[in-house]
């Protein structure tokens, strides 16, 4: 049996990390733009686009304990994971393609059970590929560190991939859009990230190896595992703190293209980009300075992302955390007085924020990976597809409460009786609501139990059993 303490080559973190990468390309997309989308060119309402968001959240809370159970029973050649990485990797491009396709239905009843169907299976072969992607990390290797390593170049070429959708997403939708309509525009952009999706998870697939195997007598039940996770408090404050993280994200990221399309004035977007050096007649200046935000503010989450391993090895993965989403809300607060004049100031302090948020973003994944361990070694039972399962659709309740959320300000802001009550309910959504639910996830952290020295204890003697049954 192959040690379950490994250092993994360049290779397999990078060919692990692209697995991400290509999910980051369909997670990315709804965060920022699904609900402008659904209401703006699929046209379905904000009611009823907040009513699918409700439905697809019941249903996978249905089905991901259940997937994180399937993918801890799987046995094959290649492990309990991986398969599932191959298996739904072109699934995950068509749908991926499909939700987005805006077919010509006369029929709003027709678009809207297609907006259904496609919606719900996209997300649905989202938990297939996801869930067990993510639980893979915790069986590659048992060495913490190396676990925080793996999250680092993860999160690296996770928001590599973020900064392309966020940057140059709308562009290549408005070039293929001229002489076409808009939905033609979005059909060919996402048909292009489809394709390279497919080809990053079988790069993802055949680059790893699942090194850990669980001994006959740490095989657990779905009851078995619920209860462990039940006992846990870390796991429950991961739940929380993941599903408030995420709910902030998918809120923060539809609010700010609003806020920047609605608060913003034109002729002082225009002004400021022309002196950075754009053209000065940009047919969308709006959307230039978006993008511009999103590209700044994601180089400099990667920037956090390098800091947090080194930073995570001197005081803690668990205070890294905390700092990082206390910092990240303080500067959410903030760009609240951000005038309507000039993005200038929000792109600057955007740049404090995502530095501040990058310092979080690969400590989760690695925490969920000793969560994983802590279980294993307390109650002797492995259950890391139910783990990360479970913190899996906390993610995705995060996604759904924040989509709905999103298209319920738009419209309790929308028909107000003036222009000021509109921008204001567009600034809160994207600054003092985020960044008060960071708070609320930095406290929540403050009682996760699972110190650097239990993480030592843990892996230490979890590689003794390991050893001696080899």
């Amino acid at each position: 049996m192959a040690t379950g303490v490994t250092k993994l080559s360049f290779k397999e973190k990078l060919g692990y990390s692209l697995g991400d990468g290509a999910a980051n390309f369909f997670f990315q997309t709804i965060m920022m733009f699904q609900v402008t989308y659904f209401t703006e060119v699929l046209k379905l309402g904000n009611s009823r686009a907040t009513t699918l968001f409700m439905v697809a959240l019941i249903w996978n809370g249905i089905f991901d304990p259940f997937m994180g159970m399937i993918a801890d029973k799987t046995k094959t050649r290649w492990g309990k994971f991986r398969p599932w990485i191959l298996w739904s990797s072109v699934p995950f491009g068509v749908l991926f393609y499909l939700t987005f396709l805006t077919p010509n239905f006369e029929s709003e009843g027709a678009k809207l059970v297609y907006a259904y169907a496609t919606y719900i299976l996209m997300m649905t072969i989202y938990s297939v590929n996801n869930t067990p992607y993510s639980a893979l990390s915790g069986v590659l290797t048992g060495d913490t560190q190396e676990r925080t390593s793996i999250a680092s170049y993860r999160q690296v070429v996770a928001m590599a991939c973020s900064f392309v959708i966020q940057g140059f997403l709308l562009t290549i939708k408005t070039s293929f859009a001229k002489g076409h309509s808009d939905a033609h525009g979005w059909r060919m952009a996402i048909g292009i990230f489809a394709v390279v999706a497919i080809v990053f998870h079988l790069i993802a697939f055949l680059s790893t190896k699942e090194r850990i195997t669980p001994a006959k007598e740490e095989e657990s039940g779905f009851r078995d595992a619920l209860k462990d996770l039940i006992r846990s408090r870390s796991w429950i404050i991961m739940f929380l703190s993941t599903f408030i993280v995420f709910w902030v994200l998918c809120l923060r990221g539809n609010m700010v293209y609003q806020y920047f399309d609605k608060y913003l004035i034109m002729d002082g977007t225009q002004d400021f980009l022309s002196k950075i050096g754009y053209n000065d007649n940009l047919e969308a200046p709006r959307e230039k300075a978006f993008e511009l935000f999103n590209m700044v503010g994601m180089a400099f989450t990667i920037l956090g992302i390098v800091i947090s391993k080194p930073l995570s090895i001197r005081i803690g993965k668990k205070y890294t955390y905390i700092i990082g989403l206390i910092l990240a809300a303080g500067f959410n607060l903030l760009m609240y007085i951000s005038p309507s004049s000039s993005p200038f100031l929000a792109i600057v302090i955007n740049i404090f924020q995502s530095l501040s948020f990058g310092l979080t973003v690969p400590i989760l994944w690695s925490m969920l990976g000793d969560v994983a361990d802590f279980a294993v070694w307390k109650f002797k039972r492995r259950s890391t597809g139910v783990v990360f399962a479970g913190v899996s659709f906390a993610l995705k309740m995060g996604l759904g409460v924040g989509l709905a959320s999103a298209t319920m300000i738009m419209n309790h802001f929308q028909i107000g009786d003036t222009e000021t009550y509109k921008t204001v309910g567009f600034r809160l959504g994207a600054t003092v609501f985020p960044g008060t639910l960071f708070l609320i996830a930095a406290i929540l952290l403050f009682f996760y139990t699972i110190t650097p020295d239990m993480e030592n204890q843990i892996q230490n003697e979890l590689e003794e059993r390991r050893q001696a049954k080899a």
